[in-house]
């Protein structure tokens, strides 16, 4: 299935970057207004205000920017505060990497602004766009519409009011009624949701109402911004490939942070699993499917243990038929080719070991003055399935060390032909009288060997098949090359005519030719009608009785997919079976309903 990471605060841990900070090159005084003052009715006034000192050099008297991400539970009154009288200020936080952003809560200590701006960027901080405008008047403001009155638009005037004055939130939730995302990993979802850096613009501060029903002495001691907790929910970025995370270099080791460097399942690999392990490129990367929970796993490439890694081709994915694009790279132990399945020039293979031996390809042993150096296919010195070398005229034996019968004078230019009526001496050329009986057979170039050698009978032909579009194909594999009339789904009196013994909704696991009929494997997930034969959810054998010589089931039959399939039984072997006659559809909620009313009130 495909995996989320946990969510959590990503600002733990993370300091962000603001403007100012009061008191960061002396001490100031500042006023405020107790919160128990505030949070009352603003009718009552705001009480008498306090007066302090702020320095940020001084521990006791600072409110600095981590003040705004340390843990809200440990330390519920610690604050950042912004120098006076600024009326821009900017919050910044940096992430060491990608994540994925839920949602943003800030707690304010003073009201909150008239006007901000949330933002994020994806490059680190190269170029920024905004999540949300915030203003009492949207319109006036940034020339947007209120989202009270139109949902989807990107401002909204629910949280700028001045009251309550302290403790005030702003929350902005990545995923809302308005940006509505079905699958998490989804490019659309990826452009909402991704984000290195994020970014508060506080553009115009305000003050409490309270503070016009008395007159305030040195009202520029008030004029800051203030900020209780800055909360950032998320979590590490995957691509559906992971469900925890680890540290990333810069981060600091600390409780409850969440890391941003994901532990990859499913064969996939890189800080986000944005690509598949070394040895895992067979078909292209995918992320993982939110919507479905298919994991969409990287598939091994077939190295025959002769490689480290493979990479992905197109041209050899699309002449596959998109069944297999991996190239090994690499190949060891003196093997060759995309998946290392055949010796190089120079080298035939040991039919005693398995292909995935290391010692599967032996050097050729040719008799050098004996073996032809130029031979039909580029260098090879001997046959690459049996080792027999490739021979001089006149020369015979399986490493080209001999004369063949009838010839002789073994040497650089091959044997010459005896000038006998029957064979001769090989080294002198002298006239035999009698038979020779034992026989030597020459290999022509690119001619069929004797069967003087053993060949096994079970040899897997595809592992020396040079070309891969020479192979043959499945429907497991191949459903596009199949091709099946099918039933469709008509009226209530053609369904219920077909008197289907069994009515399910299955998802199908996998199939197999089993040489005289056809077996698929199915999951079933609902029995909407069952006959003689028992059926439970669990997984079971459905029997094709058509199953073509190109290997295709009829109706087809996909893998991973969910199935309607309708159709007879064979109560004697208790299996279920699907023929041409059976209603083989992609599961749809509408049609298991239509189905269902059907079978409940049409059919008497």
């Amino acid at each position: 299935r495909s995996c989320n990471p946990p969510v959590g605060n990503l600002a733990t841990g993370r300091t962000p970057v603001t403007l100012t900070t009061c008191g960061q090159n002396s001490t100031e005084l500042y006023c405020f207004y107790p919160d128990q003052n505030l949070l009352h009715q603003v009718s009552h006034g705001c009480g008498h205000p306090r007066c302090t000192k702020c320095n940020a050099n001084q521990p006791d008297n600072s409110h600095l920017p981590a003040d705004m991400t340390d843990d809200f539970f440990a330390n519920p009154i610690s604050w950042w505060q912004s120098a006076q009288g600024v009326h821009r200020e900017e919050i910044r936080l940096d992430f060491e990497t990608e994540f994925y952003l839920t949602h943003v809560i800030a707690v304010f200590k003073s009201p909150r602004p008239a006007a901000m701006v949330l933002e994020r960027s994806q490059d680190y901080g190269q170029t920024w766009r905004p999540y949300k405008y915030f203003s009492v008047n949207c319109t006036a403001t940034f020339g947007l519409q209120d989202d009270v009155i139109e949902e989807s638009s990107m401002c909204t005037s629910r949280y700028s009011h001045a009251v309550p004055c302290t403790r005030g939130e702003v929350i902005y939730r990545a995923l809302s009624p308005a940006n509505k995302i079905e699958d998490p990993y989804s490019p659309e979802a990826q452009d909402l949701l991704k984000l290195t850096n994020l970014r508060l613009l506080l553009l115009k501060r305000q003050e409490c109402p309270c503070h016009g029903s008395e007159l305030v002495e040195k009202p520029q001691r008030f004029a800051h911004y203030a900020i209780y907790d800055l909360i950032i929910r998320g979590s590490c970025f995957c691509n559906g490939h992971a469900e925890e995370c680890e540290l990333a270099n810069s981060t600091g080791v600390m409780e409850n942070v969440v890391h941003g460097t994901c532990v990859c399942r499913h064969n996939t690999a890189g800080e986000h699993c944005e690509k598949c392990a070394p040895l895992y490129n067979d078909q292209p990367w995918k992320p993982g499917d939110g919507k479905t929970g298919a994991p969409n796993e990287c598939r091994k490439c077939r190295c025959h243990n002769h490689a480290d890694s493979c990479h992905f081709d197109l041209s050899v994915w699309l002449a596959s038929g998109k069944r297999s694009g991996g190239v090994c790279d690499n190949c060891k132990h003196n093997t060759e080719g995309h998946r290392c399945q055949r010796c190089k020039p120079g080298y035939y293979r040991d039919r005693g070991k398995p292909m995935s031996s290391t010692e599967v390809c032996k050097p050729c042993a040719c008799q050098p003055m004996g073996s032809a150096n130029a031979t039909f296919s580029r260098s090879w010195r001997c046959h690459p399935k049996t080792g027999f070398c490739y021979c001089k005229p006149g020369v015979a034996g399986p490493n080209c060390d001999r004369c063949l019968m009838g010839y002789w004078g073994f040497g650089e230019n091959g044997c010459r032909p005896c000038d006998c009526a029957r064979d001769c001496d090989q080294h002198t050329g002298s006239c035999f009288n009698g038979y020779d009986n034992e026989p030597f057979f020459n290999i022509p170039i690119g001619g069929r060997i004797p069967d003087l050698v053993q060949m096994p009978t079970n040899e897997s032909e595809e592992e020396w098949k040079w070309n891969d579009h020479e192979q043959g194909f499945s429907a497991l594999r191949h459903p596009e090359k199949c091709v099946c009339k099918e039933k469709v789904l008509g009226s209530v009196t053609d369904f219920c005519q077909m008197k289907y013994a069994y009515v399910i909704k299955a998802r199908i696991l996998s199939a197999h030719d089993k040489g005289t009929h056809a077996e698929v494997v199915v999951k079933v997930k609902k029995v909407l009608k069952s006959g003689k034969v028992k059926i439970a959810r669990s997984n079971r054998s459905i029997y094709p009785e058509s199953w073509t010589n190109r290997g295709c089931t009829c109706p087809i039959l996909n893998p991973g997919t969910d199935y309607l399939i309708a159709g007879q039984e064979d109560s004697r072997t208790s299996k279920l079976l699907v023929n041409m006659n059976s209603l083989v559809k992609p599961w749809k909620a509408y049609l298991g309903k239509q189905v269902s009313d059907i079978l409940r009130t049409g059919c008497k």
